[in-house]
């Protein structure tokens, strides 16, 4: 069996890289003697450089997303029968450790995830991280009972993918005279915590409870065994281990506590844990649900003393441990006294847990780890092999959020997270936008009358805006004042877009009477614009007013003028290998080939034609140059001299790119256009440079933004009324709402784009 574990490793200090390494190698000499080969695709941080085991065959950069790709690239094509990855948000990089979806997302194999954090109260994006993960992996493991509750209480994850597996702890070969005298402790009494330091380890609390306890037993000493966290270290220095030394001369305890400020083996901190009387383990919250030094001191046979974080409640009951509250000092000093008078007590917990060591040791639980790889292997070969897609789901249409940013005056232009935020009050654009997708979802279900209720207050906010000469204002704040005399171009240019889709839509009369008159009203300053996006969307209302009047002579003959303009900037700013009508490729850009193509309905021009087609043909080679829709960011854009921005990427871009997509197929129907619309869409469920799900199903609502650091989670109405122009635009096109895979689809490079 070939396993790929992807993971931090030895000889990083890091208790993930220690737990990977011990498991590797347990594995490599399992009692069944199976044959295995492991390779290990290291996180690494760039800030250290590790000399790494063989074993280690590539490494990926935390914070370097095309590590993560070219990681998921070199596994795929590997022959490896599994991937095994162990997560922890914080080794991973990107907002929440979400980059660790790009690998996850494209292998194509069996994939076992060890889980060993999982939080009760998640950020937003935490919860969003762990359920792709979940939906990805063909098994979860994890070390505890209570880890398993929560998985299913709080994430609502099958327990059939779920199994427990405990933490493995090494072999203990020294009696505890014996490893006392190794560290010269003989006639100590000895305590001891290990682990990489941080100020949640609470070991403060252990040290302010020793001063009345070492004057009763002089012979008291606290080991306190490990460095500092690295990214404690990274961001507040030792300040903490600072402290602590200060507490320890202020209360006069430096010869009953010593630091090993050091990351210790295997072997030497088996020695510790084989010459320690008590083991404490008092971290500062509950939040922890596995706790490899717990692990670690039961393997060793000691009485361990404890907070009742959620490790330690589940194990340490039953009389196998004594529990004390958080942050108690007092109550620690209490069960100590209790303990170190009592010899009889303390040996009648150490019995208690005596038979936990071959339970827990790593060769147990090697055994179990190839029993799950091996048991996911067959489920997975059986489900591919039965040909069950397992891995679609619905998008069911859902206007919650959108109703939640509308109130009596219009759509509330932006949230934070879920909630409007009415400081940013309201903007032309938007309910534009919002009457645009009201009549497209009437159009759908005429039964609704709340959508007349939308389609009302929309048009309501227009007409309000609208100047008497026919030109609009755009930003209006909360307190239902407009911010400026005259609007945008683009934000005139996307009300004509929406006014002419009202007047050819059969909606009801005085709807439709208000929207040709606004549409008239306006029409003095079609020719006024010089903005090429203004100019497009000026022309994808005009070529829908022309489905109402197809007749319009005066409406054609703007069209034309229209058409002029951008070819004229075509001409004026392409070069052989630049098909583009400016000399920066920016936002919402396939809105202009777009109108081009569906103005040729009425101008008839062979010329205009192949400018859309060149100019679409070079949009899609920047926009699919992966495997998923790679939208240009607007950090910087994409200009002819220099490289195509990478992030912040917005759902507007999606919607105009699908529209395209569609018009091409109207043109030329060929399947390839079809392909794309539906990666366009998926785009929003998780096929986009960083694997993460931009809609929400819970609020209904869609985040703003994709950035270098994750997903961007407020939910403005821009983004939200995007995503659901495009599952609508989904359903008419292909008949039902969409269905989206959960893992990416076959993709090949050979899909070419081409001009006819």
């Amino acid at each position: 069996m070939k396993i790929a574990y992807i993971s931090t490793y030895t000889p990083r200090p890091c208790g993930i890289a220690t737990f990977t390494n011990e498991l590797v190698r347990a594995i490599n000499r399992n009692e069944r003697q199976m044959s295995v080969e492991q390779h290990i695709f290291a996180v690494t941080n760039g800030a250290d450089a590790y000399v790494y085991p063989n074993e280690v065959v590539r490494e990926i950069e935390k914070e370097q997303l095309t590590d993560y790709i070219d990681a998921a690239n070199v596994i795929n094509n590997g022959g490896y029968d599994i991937c095994v990855l162990e997560h922890e948000y914080g080794i991973y990089g990107g907002n929440s450790g979400g980059y660790v979806l790009s690998i996850l997302k494209r292998l194509r194999m069996p994939v076992v995830v060890n889980l060993h954090t999982i939080l009760e109260n998640p950020s937003v994006d935490e919860k969003a991280i762990l359920l792709e993960i979940a939906q990805q992996a063909d098994k979860l493991v994890v070390m505890t009972s209570y880890a398993t509750d929560l998985l299913t209480r709080v994430y609502h994850i099958s327990r059939s993918k779920i199994i427990v597996i405990p933490h493995g702890v090494p072999a203990f070969p020294l009696r505890r005279a014996e490893a006392k005298e190794v560290l010269g402790l003989t006639n100590r009494r000895v305590m001891l915590t290990f682990g990489l330091m941080g100020r949640n380890k609470g070991i403060d609390v252990v040290i302010k409870a020793l001063p009345t306890l070492v004057k009763k037993f002089p012979d008291l000493i606290y080991l306190v065994v490990g460095k500092t966290h690295p990214e404690v270290l990274r961001h507040a220095g030792e300040e903490y281990r600072h402290y602590l030394e200060g507490l320890v001369h202020e209360l006069d305890l430096s010869h009953h506590v010593v630091f090993h400020n050091s990351f210790v083996g295997q072997d030497q901190l088996a020695t510790y844990l084989s010459a320690c009387d008590i083991y404490l383990t008092p971290y500062l919250n509950e939040a922890q649900v596995t706790s490899g030094t717990l692990s670690y001191a039961l393997g060793a046979g000691a009485c361990v003393v404890s907070t009742p974080y959620w490790h330690a409640a589940e194990v340490l009951a039953d009389g196998r441990g004594i529990l004390f509250p958080f942050k108690d000092h007092q109550a620690l000093e209490t069960e100590l006294h209790h303990l170190l008078v009592d010899d009889s007590r303390l040996d009648a917990i150490r019995n208690r847990v005596r038979h936990l060591q071959g339970e827990l040791s790593w060769g147990s639980a090697a055994l179990r780890y190839l029993d799950v790889f091996l048991q996911t292997q067959q489920e997975h070969g059986f489900i591919k092999a039965d040909g069950e897609d397992v891995s679609q789901a619905a998008v069911h249409l859902d206007f919650q959020h959108i109703r939640r940013l509308t109130n009596q005056v219009g759509i509330i232009q932006h949230a934070t997270y879920a909630t409007p935020n009415y400081h940013h009050g309201y903007c032309l654009d938007d309910n534009a936008r919002a009457l645009l997708l009201a009549l497209m979802a009437q159009e759908n279900n005429r039964q609704d009358d709340r959508l007349n209720e939308l389609i009302s207050t929309y048009i309501a906010y227009i007409y309000y805006a609208q100047r008497p000469e026919g030109n609009f204002r755009n930003f209006m704040g909360f307190d239902n004042r407009f911010l400026e005399e005259i609007g945008s171009e683009d934000a005139f240019g996307r009300c004509v877009w929406a006014l002419g889709y009202l007047v050819r839509c059969q909606t009801n009369s005085s709807f439709h009477q208000i929207g040709k008159e606004m549409f008239d009203r306006a029409k003095a300053h079609f020719l006024d614009m010089r903005s090429l996006r203004a100019v497009a969307y000026n022309m994808l209302g005009i070529v829908h007013y022309l489905e109402y009047e197809p007749q319009n002579q005066e409406l054609i003959g703007i069209l034309h003028e229209l058409v002029d303009f951008m070819y004229l900037e075509y001409q004026q700013n392409s070069t052989e290998h630049w098909h583009w009508f400016e000399k920066v490729v920016s936002y919402d850009n396939a809105i202009i080939p777009l109108a081009l193509l569906r103005a040729h309905r009425y101008v008839q021009r062979e010329d205009v034609l192949q400018v859309a087609r060149l100019s679409a043909a070079f949009l899609d080679a920047i926009l699919f140059r992966t495997e998923t829709l790679s939208l240009i960011g607007n950090e910087g854009w994409y200009t002819w001299q220099a490289s195509v921005a990478s992030f912040g990427q917005q759902p507007i871009e999606v919607y105009s790119t699908m529209l395209l997509y569609t018009e091409l197929h109207c043109h030329d129907p060929k399947p390839i256009y079809h392909e794309r619309m539906k990666r366009a869409y998926n785009w929003f469920l998780g096929e986009n440079d960083l694997q993460l799900k931009m809609y929400d199903e819970e609020t209904g609502g869609c985040c703003d933004g994709l950035e270098a650091y994750g997903v961007n989670r407020n939910q403005g109405a821009e983004s939200t009324i995007t995503f659901w122009l495009s599952t609508l635009h989904m359903q008419r096109v292909f008949g039902h709402y969409p269905y989206y895979p959960l893992a990416s689809s076959s993709w090949s490079k050979s899909s070419k784009f081409t001009v006819a």
